[in-house]
């Protein structure tokens, strides 16, 4: 019960950021991954870096996309298609260049990028609609 209601807190914090400090974390974190990769080579902090990057960008996705479903399916479907973003993506930069590591920092800087769009477009339109459906009696 306890794991229910801290996931809960940590979705609510990033999806209520208006001054996109998650995104930017989000930036850090690939920033992170791309100094690791290139420099440090450490396993604790890419797989930290990884996580709360994984964490972020996966809470966006699935709030964009899975908005009704419960907060850990909706995270669990997020995270799966954040996966398949970074496949597609990976993929495509992969067949026009090689993929190393300046490539796969922008692989992941245009995901996270993407998700943070895809997230607050929906939060404005929704916005939008509510305003828009207003009755005057």
């Amino acid at each position: 019960m306890r794991n229910k209601i801290a996931f809960g807190k940590v979705e609510e914090t990033v999806l209520h950021d208006k001054n996109f400090l998650f995104t930017m974390l989000s930036y850090i974190m690939v920033l992170l991954v791309f100094i690791n990769v290139s420099v440090v080579h450490s396993p604790v902090m890419g797989i930290a870096a990884s996580f709360l990057y994984f964490l972020i960008n996966a809470i966006f996705l699935g709030n964009v996309f899975f908005e009704k479903e419960a907060p850990l399916s909706r995270f669990m479907l997020g995270s799966l298609l954040l996966i398949v973003f970074l496949g597609l993506i990976g993929l495509t930069v992969m067949m026009i260049y090689n993929l190393d590591a300046i490539r796969s920092a922008i692989v992941l800087c245009i995901v996270s990028t993407l998700s943070s769009l895809m997230y607050k477009m929906t939060e404005y339109s929704i916005s939008i609609e509510l305003t828009t459906n207003t009755s005057h009696v």
